[in-house]
């Protein structure tokens, strides 16, 4: 039995803000779902899709049932980290659109550059690019 990721949720107070955050940083598709307080994600080509297998996956918006984590707290759930094209550009407009710095960009050497960021509400989410700041390509092409 395979075990593969097929869908995330991010939960934020203001759904809709985090709609127009990513829909502005990642250019991911974000339309609410029927009359519900949840916001589907379609994050591109190439994601799994009922009718489309692929390496990416989709997601959702809620709401969130609770307060936002606190910027210094643990991680206290699961934290998604996107492939991007150049995380240096894609960590400047995230902090532009709003988003806190946690890590700023670094090479991870044998994993890529690296950067994490805080959106609007407070969750944690990762970018990373396998090219480093040299131009090594640690993926080996």
């Amino acid at each position: 039995m395979s075990a593969l990721v097929v869908h995330f949720e991010i939960h934020g107070a203001e759904p809709e803000r985090l709609a127009i955050f990513y829909r502005d940083l990642f250019g991911w598709k974000v339309a609410q779902f029927g009359d519900m307080a949840y916001w589907s994600i379609e994050t591109g080509e190439g994601s799994v899709s009922p009718d489309a297998p692929g390496y990416g996956i989709n997601g959702g918006l809620t709401v969130r049932e609770g307060p936002a984590p606190a910027a210094d707290a643990p991680i206290n759930g699961c934290n998604l980290v996107v492939s991007v094209d150049d995380v240096d550009a894609t960590f400047a407009a995230a902090i532009a659109l709003g988003a806190a710095e946690s890590l700023p960009p670094d090479d991870m050497p044998g994993i890529g550059r690296l950067a994490y960021f805080r959106d609007p509400d407070g969750n944690l989410l990762g970018i990373i690019n396998p090219v480093l700041s040299d131009g090594t390509n640690t993926m080996g092409g």
